[in-house]
C-alpha cells in the first residue's frame, strides 16, 4: 500500500474479511446483502482512473488518521479504528463482535493523502447486520466523508462499486497507486458457503472532491 513500505501484493484475495462474516437467516429465508449492479460499475473502456480529463484534480490533504466515516445516502455513520497485518501478511478485520465498527489499514495512506486509503467493514456478524451491509446499494457520485484527528474532513465522490470473486480478486486494480487521492471501502459479498463463507468482495471506489474544515 501507500506509504513508507508498499505491502500492496501481500493483500489479496483471501486477506479480506475472510474470517468474521456470518450469514443472516430469518426462519426459512435466506438473506444476502445488496450486490451492485452494471450501473454502479466502471464503465468499459475503464478510463485512466475513471477521471475525465477537464476535471481538475483535488489537492491532497496532510496525513492525518481517520476518526469517523459517513455516507449519507445509505444511512452509515461508524467510528473507524486502526488495523493492520497479521504474521502471515493478511489484512486484519475490524472487531467482530461490533457491528458498527469501520478499520483503517494504518500503514498506508491516510484518507485524503496522496494514495489509495483502504478501509474495511463487516457485512454481517452473530448480532446481525453490520456496518457495510449496504455498502453494495451505493450509487456512483454518492458522497463518502471521513472526518480525521486534525479536525478537517475528506470528502470522496464515489466512482464504482464493484463485486469480485475471491479467488479472482484484482489486487493491483484495487491497492495499486494513483495518480490522486482515492479511497477503497471493502466487505464481503456474492454468495455463502457453510464452508467457506461468503465467495466474494464488494470493493467501492471513490476519490476526493474537497475537504472541509
Amino acid at each position: 500500500m501507500h506509504g513508507f513500505r508498499t505491502p500492496w501484493l501481500a493483500i489479496s484475495t483471501a486477506l479480506l474479511l475472510a474470517t468474521g462474516a456470518w450469514f443472516i437467516r430469518e426462519g426459512n429465508r435466506t438473506v444476502l446483502p445488496p450486490q451492485p449492479t452494471a450501473a454502479q460499475m466502471f464503465p468499459t473502456p475503464l478510463r485512466a482512473a475513471d477521471q475525465p480529463a477537464t476535471e481538475p484534480a483535488t489537492p491532497a490533504m496532510s496525513a492525518s488518521p481517520p476518526t469517523r466515516i459517513r455516507i449519507r445516502t445509505i444511512g452509515l455513520e461508524a467510528p473507524v479504528v486502526p488495523i493492520g497485518l497479521d504474521a502471515m501478511g493478511q489484512l486484519q478485520p475490524p472487531p467482530p463482535d461490533n457491528n458498527n465498527v469501520v478499520g483503517w489499514y494504518q500503514a498506508g495512506a491516510a484518507p485524503g493523502q496522496d494514495g489509495t486509503a483502504v478501509m474495511a467493514g463487516h457485512v454481517d456478524n452473530k448480532s446481525g447486520l453490520a456496518v457495510f451491509y449496504a455498502l453494495g446499494r451505493l450509487s456512483r457520485g454518492a458522497e463518502v466523508e471521513i472526518d480525521r484527528k486534525d479536525h478537517t474532513t475528506a470528502v470522496f465522490t464515489v466512482d464504482a462499486v464493484e463485486v469480485y470473486p475471491k479467488d479472482h480478486y484484482p489486487s493491483d486494480k484495487v491497492y495499486g497507486r494513483t495518480n490522486r487521492p482515492e479511497l477503497r471501502l471493502i466487505t464481503c459479498g456474492g454468495g455463502f458457503s457453510k464452508k467457506t463463507g461468503y465467495q466474494s468482495n464488494v470493493v467501492a471506489y471513490a476519490h476526493l472532491t474537497r475537504a472541509k474544515t
